[in-house]
């Protein structure tokens, strides 16, 4: 097994990867970890794979910078892409980042969030109403993609019947984050950031003529700033909108799918779940930390660094891999085991430090209201056919999952 191990981490490159890998990347990052955890990869990236090390460039803003003016420029040239990801909240830093990141936390405050809960039970009662008329249902469609879509429609109070071609504008600007794309990929997230944009425009000089309750409505909290006068350019306020899309819509959607998928690969996990419906709080840590919805992050060094004893000089781009760090011995008792009662569980799902996730609270509570309840309706639900995984390593979840109520 060793030979086998060393020659995954010595063969690992980023932009040439296997049908294995996107199947399955645990066995190449466990690899990654034991035989090279700071690999320098052919094109002079690096890529991180230990908890402790992930960690400590969270931490360390001032060495790792998020901003990605100059190592987008090469891939998206001058594009509504570019400027897209160079102007939302995760690929800045201080003070931009934390000036953003202080109006969106704002509205996503512990009590806004608890005031979204009956809604959100709402909706996912009336999607379970609509599986049960049905025997066969499609897991991602019918249920998992369909829940965050609504929750940050709500958020922004985009009117239902606008809120269509959300979903697939969110996988065209994601999908263009891929460590290596083509020009179809390109084109297709460079046409969503453009459409989306002029649809968020109408919607902004409709809230501006008529501001909804700042309290609950993220889109006039975001225009009319804080108190002290700290307000969104107008270029800002569009784009961190398609980001608030961006970040909570995929990721929960493969919080929810990974979550219900994986409780079928471990029936016992499964029976103590029905058994102790109570365990849905660390059950869903467990789901984020064993298949972790986004599974790579970014960083450039600004001032020479060292981790694990390899020098990194300025100008250095480096991945963080969160999937591999989730599974790190030195962290995790049995890290290959999915306990849903695991604790403690220090994650990082969510990430760490100054960009530790704005929305988390809001996924926790999205996933734990949606699993359970799935869960409490269907206990029997069963895979019934091969799930079709996303084809993608940045995020990592289904596009499809047939499923049946009864087995």
């Amino acid at each position: 097994m060793d030979g086998h191990a060393r020659e995954l981490a010595d063969g690992f490159d980023l932009e040439k990867l296997t049908a294995d890998f996107y199947a399955n990347p645990y066995p190449t990052y466990r690899a990654l970890r034991e035989h090279a955890p700071v690999k320098r990869l052919p094109n002079g990236c690096y890529f991180l794979t230990r908890y402790d090390d992930l960690v400590a460039a969270y931490k360390n803003t001032k060495a790792f910078s998020s901003d990605k003016k100059k190592e987008f420029l090469p891939k998206y040239g001058n594009s509504l892409l570019y400027e897209h990801h160079t102007t939302s909240l995760v690929f800045n830093d201080p003070p931009a980042h934390t000036r953003v990141r202080r109006l969106i936390m704002g509205a996503l405050s512990p009590r806004a969030i608890a005031g979204m809960e009956p809604d959100l039970i709402a909706l996912v009662d009336s999607l379970l109403d609509r599986i049960e008329t049905k025997d066969r249902f499609e897991l991602i469609g019918d249920f998992a993609s369909a829940i965050p879509v609504e929750v940050i429609g709500n958020l922004l109070d985009v009117p239902h019947d606008e809120r269509e071609p959300l979903r697939d504008w969110s996988l065209a600007i994601l999908g263009a984050l891929e460590p290596v794309i083509g020009k179809d990929a390109f084109d297709r997230g460079n046409n969503a950031v453009k459409d989306f944009l002029a649809y968020l425009e109408t919607l902004v000089e409709r809230r501006r003529a008529k501001p909804g309750n700042p309290e609950r409505d993220v889109l006039t909290r975001l225009i009319q700033g804080e108190d002290n006068g700290e307000r969104l350019t107008a270029k800002e306020l569009l784009h961190n909108c398609i980001f608030l899309l961006n970040a909570g819509h995929e990721t929960t959607t493969n919080l929810i799918g990974n979550g219900l998928v994986t409780l079928t690969q471990y029936p016992d996990q499964k029976q103590r779940m029905l058994a102790q419906p109570e365990l849905i709080k660390t059950a869903v840590e467990e789901m984020l930390r064993y298949e972790s919805s986004n599974q790579l992050g970014n960083r450039m060094i600004v001032e020479e660094t060292e981790l694990g004893g390899i020098k990194l000089p300025a100008g250095t781009l480096v991945t963080l891999c969160i999937g591999a760090a989730n599974r790190d011995g030195a962290q995790f008792p049995n890290p290959e085991s999915f306990d849903v009662a695991r604790t403690p569980n220090r994650h990082l799902a969510f990430g760490t430090g100054a960009h530790q996730c704005a929305g988390m609270a809001l996924a926790r509570l999205e996933g734990a209201i949606a699993i359970s309840r799935f869960l409490a309706r269907f206990p029997n639900y069963v895979l019934d056919g091969e799930p079709v995984r996303g084809g993608r390593v940045r995020f990592r979840g289904f596009l499809s999952v047939p499923c049946s109520i009864n087995a």
